[in-house]
Parts: structure tokens; sequence; C-alpha cells
């Protein structure tokens, strides 16, 4: 059997798991146990690419895999239209996934509050250089600048505005690539 399966609610949280997982000695950023990770056999995308589409099927997705893999990670975005909260997200898939025959200790869920680009963005010239940012202030200072980070704050309250704005003053597309190149490389203490 497999060691984990990854659920992802998106290309950009994909890109996100990528980047990470596939560093080399991954596992000693976290502190943890050391587990073989192949991105075609551990890690499924909602084709939707919602957040809602995991949070109502994550147990149909991962049933399956009950027989291939012995743990499962959960991961969406806690800000979506209609988001019932944090706690009734983890709450709802929890108990889907005990129904559908997982067993409690082997699954997690994870709900970033308030999205993915929470984690992305960090004082760090790696983000800068990601986005292609390249004015005469740093991107946090540019951002605080800005009104979309607060100087007390460790992240931005609105974390996809600011990806927005720096996307927009950098004249770059927006791409997983970026996502990937991010946690490929940027230390996940700042996550």
């Amino acid at each position: 059997m497999r060691d984990c399966i990854f659920l992802l609610a998106d290309k950009n949280m994909e890109a996100t798991f990528l980047g990470f997982l596939t560093r080399e000695k991954f596992h000693l950023s976290l502190g943890i146990h050391q587990f073989k990770f192949e991105i075609n056999e551990d890690l499924i995308v909602d084709e939707s690419g919602s957040d809602p589409g995991v949070f109502t099927r994550a147990h149909e997705f991962l049933r399956l895999y009950q027989r291939t893999h012995h743990h499962a990670v959960i991961v969406l975005d806690n800000d979506w239209e209609g988001s019932p909260g944090v706690n009734a997200i983890e709450e709802r898939i929890s108990s889907n996934m005990l129904k559908s025959g997982w067993k409690d200790n082997n699954f997690a869920v994870i709900v970033i509050s308030p999205e993915l680009e929470a984690w992305i963005l960090q004082d760090s010239p790696v983000v800068a250089t990601a986005f292609k940012y390249k004015q005469d202030v740093p991107l946090r200072q540019w951002l605080e600048k800005k009104g979309l980070w607060q100087s007390s704050s460790a992240k931005p309250n609105d974390p996809k505005k600011a990806v927005e704005e720096t996307l927009k003053i950098s004249k770059t597309p927006r791409s997983s690539a970026i996502y990937r190149q991010i946690t490929s490389r940027v230390s996940v203490k700042g996550c």
C-alpha cells in the first residue's frame, strides 16, 4: 500500500503541493517521518477545480483509495461563496469520510483560511522573484503602502487581492507555475 493520497481543490493547490512534495528531503522541513510520494499515484485534484466540490464529494473522490493508501489529506480553501466556515467544513468532510469507511486517524482535513494565497505570500525575496516583482521598494513594503498588508500582520488581510495586485504591477499572467516556484524554494515556516 502507498503512504498517503492528497486530494486538492484546484490547480494552484496542486502546483503548491508539488513544489513542496518534490523537494529533496521535504519531510525534514515538517519534522515528520519520510514517506514516498509519486505525482501520478498520490495526488488528485477535483476536475471542476472547486472548493465546494471537495467539500461535498471528498469521501467519494477518496473511496477507492482506501484500498491503495494508508492515509489521506484533503485540502481546500475556506473563502468561497456559501462556505459554512472552517469548523463546519472540517466536521462535514470528516463525518462523510468516516461514513465511507476511512478510520479517524487515517485522514486529515486542512481548511486554509482564508485561502491558499495566505500560504504563498510571505516576506521573502523568493516570492518577489516568482511574481517577477521589480519595484524600487520590497514587495511587502509596496503591499503595505497599497493598504493590502498591515505592518503588524504576518499575512495580508485579503491575500488573493494582494496576489492580483502584485501580478498586475509586474505585468505577469496568473499561473500555477508561480505557486510551484515559490513552494519549491521558500521556507515552510513562513507559510
